[in-house]
């Protein structure tokens, strides 16, 4: 018997959640690779969109920082189980990405917008904001709701 393709090809419906999943969210779990054991990390982050664009603000001093810096490519997952039923039916997107920096002097009040707590140490020295410019992503809607997403795809979505 065949393999079954189980992404579905992307429609309106996808797009709309990934959208929703994508404004909606203030924080995801990051993953990355630890430079010194090659074994993948995941940490939990801020998040924002800023000009349809994900974004961080880490510190330089936090692990998942130097693993990005050893290697930018990453993976943001989003979406949070609801207050009922099975966790794994509720709707998550995971972006594969690559960091790059971002001018965090630029970017200071769309960032303060997004995550107005952050005004306490975003001037700090050590805050660096990163842009995470998505390379796919994976939409899980719920059950048999897969899709595989591309960049434009996700251009799509917030346009």
């Amino acid at each position: 018997m065949p393999n079954q393709d189980p992404f579905r090809p992307v429609d309106d419906d996808a797009l709309a959640l990934s959208r929703a999943l994508l404004t909606g969210a203030s924080h995801g779990a990051l993953g990355v690779i630890d430079p010194e054991t090659g074994a993948p990390m995941v940490s939990r982050i801020a998040f924002a969109l800023i000009e349809e664009t994900p974004h961080t603000l880490i510190s330089d001093l936090s692990h998942h920082s130097g693993a990005l810096r050893a290697n930018p490519d990453a993976s943001v997952l989003l979406g949070e189980p609801g207050p009922k039923g099975d966790p794994l039916t509720h709707p998550r997107l995971t972006l594969q990405a690559r960091a790059e920096p971002a001018d965090k002097a630029a970017l200071r009040t769309d960032w303060l917008a997004a995550c107005p707590k952050a005004k306490l140490y975003y001037d700090f020295a050590d805050f660096s904001l990163v842009r995470l410019r998505p390379l796919s992503a994976l939409l899980n809607g719920g059950f048999g709701k897969a899709y595989r997403l591309t960049p434009d795809d996700l251009r799509r979505a917030l346009a």
